[in-house]
């Protein structure tokens, strides 16, 4: 333990932040004095060094470095700009340029300063956003300003004590987050930091980015919904107390949209997010005040985005042969091929892209309307580096409709697009149940369900892939398993990562693989029944659900979680 003690000494004397010293000091106080639960709390703020990866930084603010604070904020910007400077050159001999933007968690905006000042210390432009803004605005402003890259200051929808630090890069990769070998290149430079008083920061030198990059984006983000459609949805929005409120209610103003009914309750910023246990769209219980809404003003459309507005959930009255006559809230991949095929039916082609836990529903899609597929690994990194990408989602709720303008899953301008969608259908009398019916008896109903086991102790989940890998399930749900891929041996012709992926004689697929940027092992199930007519569809719906938690049970005991 003394060796903890003397580490949390160093740090202390090196800590820049008066808050953070003071939060250290007392925890070193009371571990000094025998105090068991300060020993435990001071073991794990220095467990190692909070790990910069292709999800960039993200953790509980604290002090040490297995938290997120403004020592290990400096770090990080550091080590971006050895990796910038070494590896970017600056075209027309211009200076390496970055811009920085924050939402409105707990020391956002001190991270984005520190970022700045380190960045304009180092000899490049900074440009720092002028206030809280959604993520995609961001990452729309690297590709408008032809940055080298582009931090955002997020925790994204993790829990009030956390929040997170996500870089793009530009000219090459076009705007797109980092993915392998840059982020293990950042993470070298960052560890070569010798001390937080080492790092150059300047005072003044960064410049404040134009609200005229914003109103580019709006005008960007209205341009996806086709001139002259309807726009007569009635549309209930919620931003579950983050930054993307007034944004989306201006983006859909720009689009033509008038019928718009905001959440009081959660409409501003609150770090705190008061009204929800979790703040994420896809968690029980967070869009009910939406609903509530949707109820009192009669609306058609429920619009959720998480609290930076790069995720989009879509919520629809139930249909008109469900007994209750409540709201439904739509999977992600059901917005995903509702979008897919709203963008082909009108023309708007190219290349078709999801992650591997995406439905194989978008495949079948762009096959029928003679356009390329693609599928990639997890995660946005990876789908919006697709050449020729023109449409990519994942089931997570992130949408890319407008590569051109953000290389990144963005929940404002799919908010448009769905909202058009919506309109259009609802001007021919019909509603999206219709749609998705029309998609099931075209390609078969596929239908996709989630097993998420969360842990504290991360050891759980390298336990449970080594049992599955060992000892592979040999039926699902009845079926025999007929492919069973190690995706980390890089089978099934992608890139090597953590998952497993089986295929069933049935049709049925399962893949388990571990969160990203949560301690949690994520399994990611789908059944696919063939439907030859409208009226078949209550039963193989009903089919569905009784295989999908069939497969559900299975996979679960072979966790052993």
């Amino acid at each position: 333990m003394s060796d903890v003690l003397d580490k949390a000494r160093a740090w202390l004397a090196d800590d820049p932040d008066p808050a953070t010293r003071a939060e250290l000091r007392a925890v070193l106080s009371r571990a000094v004095d025998g105090d068991d639960d300060a020993l435990a709390d001071l073991a794990d703020r220095f467990a190692g060094i909070l790990r910069f990866g292709t999800a960039g930084l993200r953790g509980a603010l604290g002090a040490g470095p297995n938290r997120m604070n403004r020592a290990v904020v400096i770090r990080a910007a550091a080590g971006l700009a050895a990796y910038l400077r070494d590896t970017r050159i600056p075209v027309d001999g211009r200076r390496h340029r970055v811009v920085v933007g924050f939402d409105a968690r707990y020391r956002s905006h001190d991270f984005a300063l520190d970022t700045a000042a380190v960045m304009t210390a180092a000899g490049f432009d900074a440009l720092i956003m002028p206030r809280t803004l959604p993520t995609p605005v961001l990452a729309f402003a690297v590709r408008q300003l032809d940055a080298d890259a582009g931090v955002m200051v997020t925790a994204s929808h993790n829990p009030p004590e956390d929040n997170g630090y996500k870089v793009y890069l530009g000219g090459d990769d076009g705007g797109s987050q980092i993915v392998s070998p840059a982020d293990a290149e950042i993470a070298t430079h960052i560890d070569a930091v010798a001390s937080v008083a080492s790092v150059p920061r300047a005072e003044t030198g960064w410049a404040e980015i134009g609200e005229d990059v914003v109103d580019a984006y709006l005008t960007s983000a209205a341009a996806v919904a086709m001139p002259g459609g309807p726009r007569q949805a009635r549309i209930v929005l919620t931003s579950l107390h983050g930054v993307g409120g007034a944004t989306v209610l201006d983006t859909l103003r720009q689009a033509g949209f008038t019928h718009l009914h905001a959440v009081a309750e959660q409409a501003d910023p609150d770090p705190d997010f008061p009204t929800v246990a979790f703040p994420n769209p896809e968690e029980a219980g967070a869009i009910d005040l939406a609903l509530a809404l949707a109820r009192d003003v009669g609306a058609d459309l429920v619009i959720a985005n998480d609290p930076d507005a790069d995720r989009c959930a879509v919520a629809l009255p139930s249909r008109a042969d469900e007994r209750d006559g409540d709201w439904r809230m739509l999977h992600g991949d059901q917005v995903g091929a509702l979008l897919g095929e709203h963008l082909a039916a009108t023309g708007r082609g190219g290349v078709f892209a999801n992650s591997i836990v995406s439905s194989r529903l978008l495949g079948r899609i762009a096959a029928a309307h003679g356009l390329e597929h693609v599928e990639t690994l997890t995660g946005f990194k990876w789908i919006s580096r697709v050449p020729g990408l023109r449409y990519g989602y994942e089931e997570a709720l992130g949408y890319c409709v407008d590569p051109e303008s953000v290389r990144d899953k963005d929940g404002i301008s799919a908010a448009v697009l769905v909202a058009e969608l919506a309109a259009a259908t609802q001007a021919g009398g019909r509603t999206l149940w219709d749609v998705l019916d029309d998609l099931a008896l075209r390609h078969g109903l596929h239908v996709s369900d989630q097993l998420s086991v969360r842990v504290d102790d991360l050891s759980l989940i390298g336990g449970a892939m080594a049992r599955l890998r060992a000892t592979p399930p040999s039926t699902l749900a009845g079926s025999p398993v007929t492919t069973a891929d190690d995706l980390l041996a890089g089978d099934g012709g992608l890139p090597p990562t953590d998952g497993l992926r089986y295929l069933t004689a049935d049709g049925s697929r399962a893949i388990v693989r571990p969160s990203g940027t949560e301690p949690k092992l994520k399994c990611y199930l789908e059944v696919v029944i063939p439907v030859a007519a409208a009226s078949g569809l209550p039963a193989a719906r009903e089919t569905a659900t009784r295989r999908l938690a069939a497969i559900r049970s299975d996979v679960s005991a072979a966790l052993g979680l």
